[in-house]
């Protein structure tokens, strides 16, 4: 593979309905639903600057329009905040607003499924090697989930899989992998089951949504049949990749949330309440209030 490549460029593929946290999603992109102060999103982007990601490809479909925006300058609001003399919050939003021309906004026409959203990023992408962040899915820990994953790529290069440890008997709801080898954190592994039964389980880390991937992966992807559910599976894509590069599995620190499902999403805003700058200590006591 030659002289390993910085990992620059991210994909994050934003084009879904978000079915399962209607009716909120009707008008609102499911990735743009607030946990506590912030959208969903804004976490994973924070998550991937904190990792060095200096490119951001969003892969969206219609009715996506307010994630362009969000990430745009609010003209009349921020002279507005000026004007007030609200230079603290002026400050924070400003903070967030990301340099021109570091984000690229492609349209996934069809839902054909996430190895097709991936698929859509290609010539943004091109040669490099990138990570894709499933929006979905919140990483709570002290060094961003990605930042982490990127110390690993940094040894061993190749393609890299965060993954967390389950209970046993919840196998049988995730993708999990099959491992090799062991070294601390940093699995080599020999291919990934989705949702096997608790009997045939290769191991009990599922796959958490954060990848680290060559830039090869999109060969596949162009002329990949489609797969489970009448959709282009990433998974088929990598387990292809797996017989050509190696691919490890990260097993990072950190506690994820499943934005997607409606009680994920609740945990996610208590979770990221109760440790606010601001409001932590507040809704620490109103979670014991009411869990009393």
């Amino acid at each position: 593979m030659g002289l390993m490549k910085k990992l620059r460029k991210a994909v994050l593929p934003v084009a879904g309905f978000g079915t399962r946290v209607l009716p909120a999603t009707k008008t609102i992109p499911k990735e743009m639903l607030p946990v506590v102060d912030r959208p969903a999103l804004q976490y994973v982007v924070d998550e991937a600057r904190e990792a060095g990601i200096e490119h951001f490809v969003f892969v969206t479909g219609r009715n996506k329009g307010a994630i362009e925006d969000y990430f745009d300058r609010a003209y009349e609001l921020e002279y507005s905040l000026r004007e007030k003399g609200k230079t603290e919050i002026y400050d924070a939003l400003d903070a967030d607003t990301p340099e021109a021309g570091t984000m690229s906004f492609v349209r996934q026409q069809s839902a054909k499924g996430l190895g097709h959203a991936i698929w859509c990023a290609r010539d943004v992408i091109g040669d490099d090697p990138f990570a894709i962040l499933l929006p979905d899915v919140l990483v709570k820990s002290k060094k961003s989930c990605l930042a982490q994953m990127v110390d690993a790529y940094n040894n061993v290069g190749g393609n890299i899989i965060a993954v967390d440890a389950v209970p046993e008997d919840r196998v049988s709801s995730y993708g999990v992998i099959a491992p090799k080898s062991r070294d601390g954190r940093l699995i080599e592994m020999s291919g990934m089951v989705e949702k096997p039964p608790m009997s045939e389980a290769p191991s009990n880390l599922k796959i958490t949504g954060r990848y680290i991937l060559q830039p090869e992966i999109m060969d596949i992807l162009k002329t990949q049949a489609a797969g489970a559910g009448g959709e282009i599976q990433l998974t088929d894509a990598m387990a292809t990749l797996m017989g050509e590069q190696t691919f490890h599995a990260y097993e990072y620190k950190g506690q994820d949330y499943d934005c997607g499902s409606k009680i994920g999403y609740f945990e996610a805003v208590l979770a990221f309440a109760k440790d606010h700058p601001e409001i932590g200590a507040e809704a620490q006591a109103m979670i014991k209030r009411f869990s009393a």
